[in-house]
């Protein structure tokens, strides 16, 4: 979208929600700022994509969790962007007998328990691994599991409890019509951006920040860092001098794996629009599908933990063909016909991302905080993981990088 400057008063490392509501955030004051973009498009884990001529699909995040409270809300609305406030199918409108109603009952139960038992064990203030308030025995647990592999895209057994309590939830979910990808690839449009530039060094060591990217150096007065916490807990980005405390912090925030797969479905009008498809199956490796969302003729399915990674390093395709497969399960082999891939996410592999977003591991909760602090005046954090409350949302990066701005223009003298 531009060219790499020689020099700025802001760069901000990341197109994605926290980088573009950065940027948004210093617009007005009179400062030059430049953000810049390993990839050759906006938005980074937010992506819609055209999947067939009557299919759009969000690759990454699709649902704008705790509507109420989601900064994106208002931007949708004000850029024109049809929301659509139906209830999700994940807890009701079950199709077909592969989860008999009484069976999705007792399950439901079972969780609803479980999510007590966790809840009562973070207000003893002790960073246990979720799964320590499983039933012992509980013939449910590892769908419980399963369903941790969508939410964290972890297992229980990786999942902090304090971490877990602190998300916010206000249970009201909406959807963008056009895709969230979209909704933040419109909201990022006016945001001057350099694409195809890859950070690969942010030297802090004098008074001005040097930044090296495979577009050439650029130099700083402040620099905002909104990659995800893979890259810095792997030093694809370096530090110079070293900042080990944020790279230890962010590999107490992995990202975990979520995969989205969406299969054109003929005959479509013969399904219900909004179903949700899931079987009764006692194995944390299992997939869960939304049929025809927004009415559209396919069916998408869902992946999370070890088994979506599993997934990916089977290759390309590999994704769309268990899914096939878990689904001829569930209503029949006559279904194989009428579904064809039309496009797979495989996050893990994705070298700006390597993941899909971040959860806590067992006591390490407070690292989001650690993540998030400032350093020396000069470098400064956002993104989803350094959120306190939002994090692994699309609207949660967003505010961290309306806070990490904000912080910039206070050091600055401009609040």
């Amino acid at each position: 979208m531009t060219s790499l400057p020689s020099s700025a008063d802001v760069a901000i490392i990341g197109a994605g929600a926290a980088g573009l509501g950065a940027a948004h955030a210093l617009h007005g004051f009179g400062l030059s700022v430049i953000v810049l973009e390993a990839r050759n498009r906006l938005g980074g884990r937010a992506w819609t994509v055209q999947a067939s001529p009557e299919v759009t699909f969000d690759v990454g995040c699709g649902w704008l969790h705790s509507a109420d409270k989601n900064s994106f809300v208002a931007i949708a609305q004000r850029l024109g962007f049809e929301l659509n406030r139906d209830l999700p199918p994940w807890r009701e409108r079950a199709y077909g007998n592969a989860f008999p109603q009484s069976e999705r009952d007792d399950f439901m139960r079972a969780m609803d328990a479980f999510y007590e038992r966790l809840w009562q064990a973070a207000q003893k203030g002790k960073d246990e691994p979720a799964n320590s308030s499983l039933e012992p025995g509980n013939r449910w647990n590892p769908m419980i599991n399963a369903i941790s592999t969508y939410i964290n895209g972890c297992e229980l057994e990786d999942m902090s409890t304090l971490d877990w309590n602190a998300y916010e939830d206000t249970n009201l979910n909406w959807r963008v019509r056009r895709g969230y990808g979209a909704l933040i690839a419109a909201y990022g449009a006016p945001c001057r951006v350099a694409l195809d530039c890859n950070v690969t060094l942010i030297d802090h060591s004098d008074k001005r920040i040097r930044i090296q990217s495979s577009q050439g150096m650029l130099d700083a007065d402040k620099v905002i860092v909104t990659v995800p916490t893979n890259l810095i807990a792997d030093e694809t980005i370096r530090f110079s001098p070293p900042l080990p405390s944020k790279v230890d912090a962010a590999a107490g925030l992995p990202l975990g794996v979520d995969d989205k797969v969406t299969l054109a479905l003929e005959g479509a009008e013969a399904f219900p629009r909004e179903g949700n498809l899931r079987g009764a199956t006692m194995r944390t490796e299992m997939g869960t599908y939304h049929i025809r969302p927004f009415g559209q003729p396919c069916i998408e399915g869902f992946f999370g933990g070890s088994f979506a990674r599993a997934l990916e390093d089977s290759g390309e395709g590999a994704i769309a063909a268990h899914a096939i497969n878990e689904i001829a399960g569930f209503l029949g082999s006559d279904i194989r016909r009428k579904l064809k891939p039309l496009h797979e996410s495989r996050w893990a592999h994705d070298p700006f991302a390597r993941g899909s977003y971040s959860h806590a591991l067992p006591g390490h909760a407070g690292d989001r905080a650690v993540l998030a602090a400032p350093v020396d005046g000069r470098l400064f954090f956002a993104g989803e993981a350094t959120s306190p409350e939002f994090f692994t949302t699309a609207h949660g990066a967003r505010d961290s990088g309306e806070r990490a701005a904000k912080e910039v223009l206070a050091a600055l003298g401009k609040l």
